[in-house]
């Protein structure tokens, strides 16, 4: 759990590849929080879900690397991510099975 540490917390999604900000924050300013244990929610848009990660060395770097499931716009959807911290900013990919992926990157929230 030592390399976890870096990524626990709540995020603060400031960017996202094919959405627009303020799609992002439509419901709620868009997120994600990582616990100590690996798991945690993430939000944007009308998404919004549970995820389950653990951190994997990738090259030199740690990652983060999750699966989540939950709803968009209450129909249930399911798939996988990975981040990484660069620069203080948690940077990574969001896929949804069988359908969109996204980029983001995200600044921790106090």
């Amino acid at each position: 759990m030592k390399q976890m540490k870096p990524f626990a917390g709540k995020w603060r999604i400031v960017e996202m590849e094919p959405w627009d900000q303020d799609y992002v924050d439509m419901e709620v300013p868009g997120f994600i929080r990582i616990g100590s244990d690996g798991t945690g929610q993430f939000q944007f848009g009308l998404v919004s879900r549970d995820i389950d990660g653990r951190v994997e060395q990738c090259g030199n770097a740690p990652r983060f690397e999750f699966s989540w499931s939950g709803q968009e716009e209450n129909d249930p959807v399911c798939g996988r991510g990975w981040a990484v911290i660069e620069n203080g900013e948690l940077n990574g990919r969001i896929y949804l099975h069988l359908a969109d992926d996204s980029a983001f990157r995200a600044t921790k929230s106090a």
